[in-house]
């Protein structure tokens, strides 16, 4: 019987950290383009709207020559926040989408933002299509804030949030409404084959990016209120806030290694 810990367990890292790597090992030449694609979409059907040069949607892997003359690093993940655009160009139609979602990419003056769309299969099996959204980005658009963190600082953050939030959801007992969220916990000190970076990325974006992946994870099953009314809205309160802190540090740390320079 599929339980809720592990259903979390398999859920996949954010589709946008795995399309900003990847295409920006592919632009500095680390990765080969035939591999690009299959990479991103893993065992799902990836297809881009609205691409330029299209009428239709087209699989991922038709789309992404619009990107063959980008730099690595004009390739970038946001993973804004309402209250946080952290990273958004500005006003417009793809701020407001990437907010909704809390996930996007950057791609020169383009901006592409994942739509997942769940099918059911009749004998009953789930399976996602997702579709890449394009939009163009406003003109003259600002570059994202440079007051982004780096690896190593958000390394330091998510390290000192996740102490404090061990800490103050060991004080609300979370062992006894949401026992699996307590040894989920425990990923974090498991390696994850799901989360590796392709080449060109250093150890410390490496490590960096394995951990925040599996914590986000993590805290989406935080996220869900506790089956059978087992918390009450004010211990509801208090899990959020006391997650609130490291949520903001896992998107920033899962920024700040996606983004993070290649070396070759």
């Amino acid at each position: 019987m599929s339980t809720p810990a592990a259903g979390a367990a398999i859920l996949a890292p954010r589709r946008s950290s795995r399309f900003v790597a990847w295409v920006r090992a592919w632009r500095a030449g680390l990765v080969p383009f035939d591999e690009v694609a299959d990479e991103v979409a893993g065992d799902e059907e990836h297809l881009v709207a609205d691409a330029p040069g299209t009428w239709t949607d087209v699989p991922l892997r038709d789309a992404l020559p619009t990107l063959a003359k980008l730099s690595p690093d004009e390739i970038r993940l946001v993973l804004p926040a309402p209250g946080d655009p952290r990273g958004l160009p500005g006003p417009g139609d793809f701020a407001g989408a990437a907010l909704v979602t809390g996930e996007a990419v950057i791609a020169g003056a383009l901006g592409l933002i994942p739509e997942v769309r769940v099918h059911t299969s009749g004998s009953g099996d789930t399976f996602s299509t997702v579709l890449w959204r394009v939009y163009p980005l406003p003109p003259n658009a600002p570059a994202a804030s440079l007051t982004l963190p780096g690896a190593a600082e958000a390394e330091a953050e998510l390290a000192a949030a996740l102490a404090d939030t061990t800490a103050a959801l060991t004080r609300l007992d979370v062992a006894q409404w949401r026992p699996e969220l307590a040894g989920a916990l425990e990923a974090l000190r498991r390696p994850d084959g799901t989360t590796d970076l392709p080449p060109g990325f250093d150890p410390r974006s490496r490590r960096l990016f394995a951990r925040a992946a599996v914590l986000d994870r993590v805290l989406a099953l935080a996220g869900h209120a506790a089956p059978g009314g087992a918390v009450n809205n004010h211990e509801a309160q208090q899990r959020d806030a006391a997650l609130r802190p490291l949520t903001t540090a896992c998107r920033q740390a899962l920024v700040a290694a996606c983004n993070a320079p290649l070396r070759p």
